[in-house]
């Protein structure tokens, strides 16, 4: 009895089901085959002397062919991963998930601080410099000559005002240590943001997967409106993953290493500030020039 196999079969880029196909088809004597007959050419010679070894091999070589040719509509066209409707549910939804976890100020602190995301860890050895020229020159004029120092560094210009107060070395210290916290807590709200940002823009593409689908499911009546929901429900996936892990993962990691290189720099400001409050508060006078060093 025949066994019904078809051309396709044969062609197939199945190995083993084209192979298995050629044998049938020659046992069978070319009887029961749906479409056209695979080529008498492949069957072995009668008696049964050739065998099978040169069907294999022809099969082999028929299958290799095949795999070398591209496949038809291989080729990816860039604008049909661009959805309006998708870009803006994920996008929309995940600004306005940022602004209602945080703070107004958070929020446009983190956006501020897109601006640093290149910038080189903070190193202090500058800064201890610094502090220690104002200390040679407090130790000859006192700690009233550094009142006419000009300080950049916020935190630094907090610990020697204090310490031209008069307050302790132990003071003078915890400014210090206070504002860097202050400023560690800040970095941390931006943090935040981004962390959130990355949280929301995955729920954000599911969302905007099931209004796909739901439109998609309304309009099936519509064959010409089902290509576009379809879209949307599978870009949106796309354009969710894409935000967490292309965008708002990669920003919150950076400046977290950011904010704890800037942070454990800042404490090594702690003990030489504090020193400057065992000096004499005054001593003479000062030039400008020593001023200006």
């Amino acid at each position: 009895m025949g066994v019904p196999i078809s051309l396709a079969a044969l062609k197939s880029r199945d190995l083993p089901l084209a192979t298995v196909a050629t044998a049938r088809f020659c046992r069978s004597g070319g009887k029961g085959i749906a479409g056209l007959a695979a080529p008498i050419a492949l069957c072995p010679r009668a008696g049964g002397k050739a065998g099978f070894g040169p069907v294999l091999a022809k099969i082999t070589r028929m299958n290799i062919a095949m795999l070398s040719q591209p496949a038809s509509g291989a080729t990816i066209v860039p604008g049909i991963f661009l959805d309006p409707v998708a870009i803006a549910i994920v996008l929309g939804g995940t600004a306005a998930s940022m602004v209602l976890r945080n703070r107004l100020g958070d929020v446009a602190r983190a956006l501020v601080a897109l601006r640093v995301l290149w910038r080189r860890p903070l190193v202090a050895d500058a800064m201890l410099d610094q502090v220690a020229a104002l200390e040679r020159i407090a130790r000859r004029h006192g700690l009233f000559s550094l009142d006419r120092s000009v300080i950049a560094d916020p935190d630094m210009a907090a610990a020697i005002e204090a310490a031209i107060d008069g307050e302790t070395p132990e003071q003078v210290e915890a400014i210090v240590t206070q504002r860097v916290q202050a400023r560690a807590e800040r970095h941390r709200a931006a943090i935040e943001v981004w962390t959130g940002a990355a949280e929301a823009a995955p729920a954000m593409g599911l969302v905007g997967t099931i209004l796909g689908l739901v439109q998609m499911f309304a309009t099936m009546t519509d064959p010409a409106r089902i290509g576009a929901a379809m879209a949307v429900a599978l870009l949106a996936t796309l354009y969710g993953a894409l935000l967490a892990n292309l965008v708002a993962l990669p920003i919150a990691s950076r400046l977290k290493r950011l904010a704890r290189a800037e942070a454990v720099q800042r404490v090594r400001l702690a003990a030489p500030l504090a020193r400057l409050a065992t000096l004499d508060r005054a001593r003479g006078t000062i030039s400008a020039r020593e001023v200006a060093a």
